[in-house]
């Protein structure tokens, strides 16, 4: 995997770029749908490709773990052989599921033991069998395997999660460097900075993560409850240590103005289930805010959902219908609001790299932050 800085803007830290993978380029900053088990709720492969216009998509070990199964994963010849999705894939590591199955779960230094949410069975977690599941799976880009501490957590506590963190680390990368991928193309391995909100602690995993020296790095343990303030004061002490050369994940983030943000102190992919988990309940992004599609002042709206977002859904669709479907509960609600805010979140990113090009980023995103968070 290489990665390649094309521009970068004059009055902030964002950055536009090309991630070049195996399974095709990705033009960065990015915004990667979640597809937790092998599908993007609600969402084809041919409408995340032709509509949404995703250039990569995640998947995440601790599911695909327990369902279908390494087994069929394997004999299907990967998940991209699987799901039909030709395009880069990120697996998160499970790390986040299994860490948030508090009551059924035990952390040791040998790794996570936890019980399957879906028939109790017993299973481990460490390091090394992550790297092995990651492999089977077959995704470009695989994570490390580290704890995500809650918020707020203590900073002892802190200090030892992030401390087991980077032992584990180095345990990943011994096995994913003694490993092969199993499809005949190659993978990448990124390390996550912990730390929860000190800057101690970040400032030490940020640099701990940069002299491993992997083809990328990602942003752990935000956007877990912490004041948004913190979240974006971390970012940006992060980003100023991991290196530029490589690509920066902030992971699980978030609105439409955390992207914002977030690609204004220089990080250049994201992922959230926010836009498909909103869609199902009736909440859609667009260019001019956010609109509660269930509200009765949409019954008689009969303009496109959203004109100015290149989707079919978007400019097909009026208010008026959509709210009929949601408020009779019909499947396509789901599916038409869910294509249009991904097709919203790649349109944020596509602009935003636009922008970034054209040396006016930080005004345009100004204007943008106030434009999208506001309630219609």
């Amino acid at each position: 995997m290489k990665f390649k800085l094309e521009a970068t803007d004059p009055k902030s830290k964002a950055r536009a770029g090309i991630i070049k993978t195996d399974h095709g380029d990705i033009v960065t900053p990015i915004f990667m749908p979640v597809g937790t088990a092998g599908s993007v709720k609600a969402v084809h492969q041919r409408e995340l490709t032709y509509d949404v216009k995703a250039q990569i998509i995640l998947g995440n070990t601790y599911h695909l773990y327990l369902r279908p199964g390494l087994d069929i994963l394997e004999k299907a010849g990967g998940l991209h052989k699987f799901n039909g999705w030709s395009k880069p894939i990120l697996t998160d590591s499970g790390g986040y599921q299994v860490f948030s199955l508090a009551e059924n779960r035990k952390i040791t230094e040998e790794g996570a033991v936890f019980k399957s949410h879906i028939d109790g069975s017993k299973h481990l977690f460490s390091p090394e069998r992550v790297m092995d599941i990651q492999r089977v799976i077959g995704a470009d880009i695989i994570m490390a395997f580290d704890e995500c501490p809650p918020y707020p957590c203590t900073y002892e506590y802190a200090r030892k999660s992030m401390e087991m963190t980077h032992r584990w680390l180095k345990r990943c990368i011994e096995r994913f460097d003694n490993t092969e991928g199993k499809y005949g193309y190659t993978q990448a391995l990124f390390p996550i900075v912990q730390g929860s909100v000190f800057k101690d602690l970040r400032k030490q995993s940020a640099e701990f993560v940069a002299s491993c020296e992997r083809e990328g790095n990602a942003i752990g343990g935000l956007s877990v409850g912490e004041p948004v303030e913190d979240m974006y004061e971390m970012t940006d002490m992060v980003t100023d240590i991991l290196p530029s050369d490589k690509p920066r994940y902030l992971m699980g983030v978030g609105t439409p103005a955390n992207i914002l943000e977030g690609i204004a102190l220089g990080v250049d992919m994201f992922d959230c289930v926010m836009p498909t988990r909103n869609a199902r309940n009736g909440m859609l992004f667009t260019s001019e805010g956010i609109i509660n599609i269930r509200n009765e002042k949409w019954k008689d709206d009969f303009s496109a959902i959203d004109p100015h977002i290149n989707s079919y859904v978007s400019s097909f669709y009026s208010k008026a219908y959509l709210r009929h479907l949601v408020i009779a509960k019909e499947i396509l609600a789901a599916q038409i609001a869910s294509i249009h805010n991904l097709s919203f979140y790649l349109w944020l990113v596509t602009q935003a790299r636009e922008h970034i090009i054209a040396g006016d980023f930080a005004v345009w995103k100004n204007q943008m932050v106030e434009k999208v968070s506001r309630r219609l």
